[in-house]
């Protein structure tokens, strides 16, 4: 076990996007960060390397919707670091297309990594923070789990279900000093956007009150307000994050 400071914090798919905009809040906050993704990348990379991250860094390769995967990933943060005091669940996959003409394959895809997979390791987890009576966590869900998107019915049924776990697990765990949140993004300034034109693009700008696309910045403070020690009354909530988006 490497002795540190700082809270020792998970988050799920980190390598790239909002989750290392996630990852970067916490360094830079003096934590000890450990996340997962199917395969490195040149943030990863950067952090592994870094003196100033230097014993506060952890990364592994895990598909989420392996459970002997996670297993060891959550016991080797144990093993290093001792507790997890925050776990914030950003890993996430989408498939578009209309329901009636998606594959089976992928179907079990995006409800195997976003559903299974983070109720596996939110289990794994909250059973650590049983033993030590507090805790966070937090689940990155979607604004399509709120308001209905042609094309992502499959997706948005898991970031639902996402929100419908938070306001369980508060009810569950509350009473032991365990606050569980949810974070619904809007439309981001990630490669998750990079799929759409800039006319798609200008026309979701203009439909938003703030009058711009989110930055991994905007939801990573969200997070860190709802995961800090100003936070002793919000759990079981949805907060969403979309300019006015969906006001």
């Amino acid at each position: 076990m490497t002795v540190s400071t700082g809270r020792v914090v998970i988050i799920t798919g980190g390598s790239r996007g909002l989750g290392a905009g996630i990852v970067q809040s916490y360094l830079d906050s003096g934590d000890r960060v450990a996340t997962c993704a199917r395969s490195s990348t040149d943030e990863i990379e950067r952090w592994t390397n870094d003196p100033a991250t230097a014993g506060r860094f952890l990364f592994r390769a895990v598909d989420l919707s392996n459970r002997e995967q996670v297993d060891a990933f959550v016991k080797d943060v144990t093993d290093e670091w001792d507790v997890v005091d925050i776990l914030v669940n950003n890993a996430g996959v989408a498939r578009d297309g209309i329901l009636a003409l998606t594959p089976d394959d992928d179907v079990d895809t995006v409800i195997d990594l976003n559903l299974k997979g983070t109720l596996h390791i939110s289990k794994l987890v909250s059973r650590r923070m049983l033993s030590r009576g507090s805790g966070h966590i937090i689940s990155i869900s979607s604004i399509v789990g709120l308001s209905g998107y042609r094309g992502l019915a499959v997706y948005s049924a898991t970031k639902a279900a996402m929100d419908g776990m938070t306001r369980a697990l508060a009810r569950e765990l509350g009473s032991r000093g365990i606050f569980v949140n949810s974070v619904a993004p809007g439309y981001l300034r990630t490669e998750m956007s990079h799929g759409l034109d800039e006319g798609q693009l200008d026309q979701i700008v203009r439909r938003t009150p703030a009058g711009r696309l989110g930055e991994p910045a905007d939801i990573a403070r969200i997070v860190q307000f709802l995961t800090s020690p100003d936070n002793t009354y919000i759990t079981g909530q949805t907060i969403v994050a979309d300019g006015g988006l969906t006001a």
